[in-house]
């Protein structure tokens, strides 16, 4: 749980695309946006910011929980389609616990972004 997240991205317009896609399932939405920054979540509430400026590349982990693990699954597909690179396809990761699937994506600036349903 957390109240919000900022990170810095090289490229805003191709971060708010590939966070549009890779979130919808989840639940979470573009909440704002402007020429230098974008806040994502549910809707009217953003949590994750992205900043323009410069990113330290793979300095950032983010874990989203997912309501089902269909959620997971279109989490890591539609982020796939909008430029994110795959990190782990959706599964069972039981050496985190015997119910803990998730799905990792590398975004555009080289984050890995995580979808996680323990049910």
């Amino acid at each position: 749980m957390y109240d919000h997240i900022g990170i810095k991205v090289k490229n805003l317009d191709a971060s708010i695309r590939f966070y549009t896609e890779a979130l919808k399932p989840l639940g979470f939405v573009l909440c704002s946006s402007d020429a230098s920054s974008a806040g994502f979540g549910p809707e009217g509430a953003p949590a994750l910011w992205l900043g323009k400026g410069k990113s330290e590349n793979g300095t950032t982990h983010i874990a989203f929980r997912a309501k089902n693990r269909a959620a997971v699954d279109g989490f890591y597909k539609r982020g796939v389609e909008s430029g994110g690179r795959d990190n782990g396809g959706p599964g069972l990761r039981a050496d985190y616990s015997p119910t803990y699937y998730a799905a990792f994506l590398i975004d555009p600036d080289g984050n890995n972004v995580e979808a996680v349903n323990m049910g």
